[in-house]
């Protein structure tokens, strides 16, 4: 849809136009033209997309934030080469079905503890969310983590951010192109290391080393390699603040969990406003304009490009960025600091104190998220403590129901698999009962090597006229050498008519 401008301003457009004369479409004709005299113009009523330049910035939160990028990033990269024992540490082999994590061997009957951490991510960004709003999002998600990441190369191969944008609006150069290629070939480094780290989670990390080597690498692991690459690359290197803007759901429900006690990066506008561009010799008292000074500095620094000013905005994910920047600015004309701050809607508006902010803050919501959150933990704890070293899962052997043997008594057939979820050798003894004479026949206790499983044929005896012809229910009783553990399954033994 598009439509001519003469004079004036075009309500869905940014850009000062002359003004908006519709036009007018004829079916045989076509467009009509415009009067006589007229400048017209083709617009789009669609603004394009306008590359954001962040400007580098110091201060408290960009300390912080280039903390959690150091610890988090330690953490990815540094994980898969961290031996246990003869294994790898964290470990995720779906080709065997267990999960190694340290100490830890988890198979797919311990699926609830994955919906645990899952209860537990959720009641944490519920708790964090009230607490400081997107935390999250300006501190630890990877989109913000790798787009600090791959900023820093580019600022480090095209220079700062008037260097950028000079070199981007000019024509091609020979240095131009060295210093791109360059930035270019270091982000698809990094992508690649990271996809390799990724997949380092789920095949061992050395083998997967020592396949990368030799040129050996499965389809799957290359392609899960690229994939992952790629969209570190994509999304860090050229996406960035759109992912947040636009593919994110969490700023599209973040004010489901928001309040008016909830911390917030905030501008102080009783403080600031008016605004307005003034000498430091200027005494503000006598200068009859608020604190900020106009420099459009917060702008400047915002990842997502908004103006902090204007109130909260969902594109905002709480780097506080603007509020190291503004105390710079404050340092420099001689004003107290905070005038971008973290704060809260009601303290601002109330100009409370930071005890009286803290105590509201911490607030009957707060509270219950919190003691929910601990209870969860603390349950989940206690269930890894108390949690059987193996697991045991029993079926017939479906090519016999029931046979008689010679002595005159009747056997069936059981199929066991045991899962030994300890880091040692288990060995394990088998009983049974549930009818009279009930007889377990194996040849020696059942050994298991250690995070291993492994199936046992059982042959379960009983004489012929103890039970009557059916169904019954019989229980096994299998007890681990050092007779600490004993898990008890139920089965079903069949006497035939």
């Amino acid at each position: 849809m598009c439509c001519l401008v003469t004079c004036g301003v075009c309500p869905t457009s940014k850009d000062v136009v002359k003004e908006v004369i519709p036009i007018a479409i004829s079916p045989d004709t076509g467009p009509i033209s415009p009067p006589p005299g007229a400048d017209a113009e083709m617009i789009s009523l669609y603004e394009a997309h306008q590359k954001i330049y962040p400007r580098s910035v110091s201060g408290f939160f960009s300390n912080w934030r280039w903390a959690t990028v150091f610890l988090t990033q330690l953490v990815f990269y540094g994980m898969p080469w961290f031996d246990w024992g003869q294994r790898q540490a964290v470990l995720f082999d779906l080709g065997a079905r267990r999960f190694y994590i340290f100490g830890l061997v988890l198979y797919p009957q311990d699926f609830i503890y994955l919906t645990g951490l899952l209860v537990i991510s959720a009641l944490s960004l519920f708790l964090f969310t009230a607490v400081a709003g997107r935390l999250w999002c300006g501190y630890a998600c990877p989109q913000t983590v790798y787009t600090e990441i791959f900023l820093w190369i580019e600022k480090k191969t095209e220079g700062d951010r008037s260097a950028r944008m000079r070199r981007d609006e000019g024509h091609f150069s020979l240095e131009k192109f060295g210093r791109k290629s360059a930035k270019h070939v270091l982000w698809l480094a990094l992508a690649l290391w990271t996809g390799f780290t990724f997949v380092g989670y789920f095949t061992p990390i050395h083998a997967l080393a020592g396949e990368f080597v030799h040129w050996s690498l499965g389809s799957w692991e290359i392609f899960w390699v690229f994939f992952y690459g790629f969209a570190t690359y994509g999304n860090a290197g050229f996406m960035r603040e759109q992912v947040c803007k636009h593919m994110c759901p969490y700023a599209r429900f973040q004010s489901a969990m928001f309040d008016k006690d909830t911390l917030i990066v905030t501008y102080d506008a009783i403080r600031g406003e008016p605004r307005g561009a003034r000498s430091k010799k200027v005494d503000l008292t006598q200068s009859n304009l608020g604190a900020c000074v106009d420099c459009s500095l917060c702008v400047q620094v915002c990842p997502t490009g908004i103006d902090i000013r204007n109130g909260l905005q969902y594109e905002c994910i709480g780097c506080g960025a603007c509020a190291d920047v503004c105390d710079t600015v404050m340092d420099k004309m001689g004003y107290e600091k905070g005038l971008v701050k973290y704060s809260t809607e009601n303290a601002i508006n109330q100009r409370w104190t930071k005890t009286q902010t803290l105590h509201h803050v911490f607030r009957p919501r707060v509270l219950v998220y919190t003691a929910i959150l601990w209870s969860v933990i603390f349950a989940m704890l206690v269930s890894l403590a108390i949690r059987d070293p193996f697991k045991v899962d029993i079926e017939r052997d479906r090519s016999i129901l029931a046979r008689q043997i010679e002595g005159g008594r009747i056997e069936n057939i059981y199929r066991l698999q045991i899962m030994n979820a300890s880091e040692s050798l288990l060995q394990v003894h088998v009983q049974a009962d549930g009818l009279p004479g009930l007889v377990v026949e194996t040849d020696h206790d059942l050994l298991v090597d250690a995070a291993q499983s492994r199936w046992f044929v059982v042959h379960v005896q009983l004489p012929f006229e103890h039970a009557a012809p059916g169904s019954h229910i019989i229980h096994f009783h299998l007890q681990s050498q050092d007779r600490l553990t004993t898990v008890t399954e139920k089965a079903v033994f069949i006497v035939p008519r």
